[in-house]
């Protein structure tokens, strides 16, 4: 026999051929898939030492089994271990391997399973790693934006709708809108988690087996939380995996709108925060520059991220159950979608505690866009005057206000009252800036004792999470 047809005797006794080389280049998949050689690894410890103890496999063959897969995984870790293109798969290297290491005992290996359930089931160990992992980047940031936000309670900016002035808040305020949205995808997260922690292992090629195995063994081992319900869905859906690109999607997209942001405000024009040089790059040929290259590349990945997601669902769209070999097309967009995650929150949790805002450029913003005229309109409700009439008053005030060069809080009393008489002496304490915030001083308002309470509240709820 060629050595060519030696390398698929894993599979190679139906073919009366060897498989031509760039088909066989053209649909390996070892040079991406060895990364999940640990969830592998761990795959096949667990499967043999359930086959032992159903009585498929002796006790010795399963240590033999076992002591063998640990000293491939050593290698691997070490260096030491020469994966092969002709051996297709992270799988078919770790067999062949053990089976050179130990003989004949590590071709039973395989017994009641095939590529089929055990991909499957190396994927989700794979991603339920990946999750954990970045839950924990999620509660980092998380914890950075609540710290900041307590520290800058007080701290006045413009709000803004349509990027322009519209009514002040505090920075705090602005930071605990961020950690809203990344509550939500951490919840969306550990819902995905959920559904990846159910085993695939037992389904083998698509209608399970006729071994006497127990999968619940399986499931602890692996620390699933059942097994799969059934065979043909256990090994055909990846639907978990677009579940994670969506989530992905959704955490990017909010990371973008962070990162817009901070791009905005670290420019000349607005110049509200400071961002250490270690986060920055300047310009080969302008040498006042200093670019803002963390946040706009983190923007720039949401697209990447996107793509990725869509590449699953058109996947997945046409299939026929069970296994096709178009899912091996799932592991490269999954396994750079968790990179790009686990990179944007990383940067990102590094970067958030050394932001520093710019309070007077914030403040004096805040006084040049008129962003307490809603504070004026809503007094002159107080004081029984229709909303549509107020509302006119203000406009009035507020060109006037303009014509002046002056904001509304600076502006005299008999100024103000000759659009209308109802104003009176008390209007100044709702037109300062520091009036006006601390006026919305109600559940989930600007105010700085409602910011302050707001973020221990989400400080409370990180700390449940441990």
């Amino acid at each position: 026999m060629t050595k060519e047809k030696d390398s698929h005797s894993l599979w190679g006794g139906r073919f009366s051929e060897s498989t031509d080389a760039f088909v066989q280049a053209f649909t390996a998949s070892v040079q991406f898939d060895q990364r999940m050689y640990r969830q592998d690894i761990q795959g096949s410890i667990a499967h043999a030492t359930m086959l032992g103890e159903v009585g498929v496999l002796t006790q010795d063959e399963v240590k033999q089994i076992v002591s063998g897969l640990e000293s491939i995984r050593d290698d691997i870790e070490a260096g030491r271990f020469e994966w092969s293109v002709e051996l297709e798969d992270v799988h078919m290297n770790i067999e062949a391997a053990l089976t050179q290491r130990i003989g004949p005992v590590g071709k039973k290996l395989h017994t009641g399973r095939s590529r089929n359930d055990q991909v499957a089931t190396d994927i989700r160990l794979y991603l339920r790693d990946a999750i954990d992992h970045i839950a924990g980047e999620l509660r980092r940031l998380m914890e950075a934006l609540i710290n900041k936000a307590e520290a800058e309670a007080d701290t006045i900016m413009p709000g803004f709708t349509h990027l322009q002035t519209a009514q002040p808040v505090t920075f705090g305020h602005h930071l605990l809108a961020w950690n809203e949205m990344l509550r939500r995808d951490y919840g969306r997260l550990m819902d995905c988690r959920k559904r990846v922690n159910v085993m695939p292992l037992g389904a083998a090629a698509l209608a399970g087996t006729t071994f006497p195995i127990d999968r619940t063994i399986t499931a602890r081992l692996l620390g699933f939380d059942a097994p799969a319900e059934n065979s043909l869905d256990a090994v055909s859906d990846r639907d978990f995996a677009i579940e994670f690109c969506a989530f992905a999607s959704l955490l990017l997209t909010h990371l973008s709108r962070f990162s817009e942001e901070l791009v905005l405000w670290t420019s000349a024009q607005f110049n509200f925060i400071h961002l250490p040089d270690r986060f920055c790059t300047g310009s080969s040929i302008m040498p006042q520059k200093k670019n803002p290259d963390v946040p706009e590349l983190v923007r720039g990945k949401t697209g990447r991220v996107n793509g990725h997601l869509i590449s699953l669902l058109t996947l997945m769209k046409s299939q026929p159950l069970a296994y096709n070999k178009d899912n091996q097309e799932d592991k490269e967009p999954l396994f750079d979608a968790v990179d790009t995650v686990e990179g944007c929150l990383r940067a990102f949790a590094d970067m958030m505690p050394a932001v520093e805002p710019n309070k007077a450029a914030m403040r004096e913003a805040a006084l040049r866009g008129y962003s307490t005229a809603t504070d004026l309109a809503d007094y002159l409700v107080r004081k029984g005057m229709p909303f549509r009439d107020a509302h006119e008053v203000v406009g009035k005030s507020v060109a006037y206000a303009l014509e002046q060069g002056k904001d509304l809080s600076e502006l005299k009393l008999e100024e103000l009252q000759q659009f209308s008489d109802t104003i009176g002496e008390d209007v100044f304490d709702v037109l300062t800036l520091e009036g006006s915030v601390n006026a919305r001083n109600h559940f989930g308002g600007t105010a700085p004792a409602q910011v302050r309470e707001a973020a221990q509240r989400a400080r409370q709820w990180l700390i449940s999470l441990d």
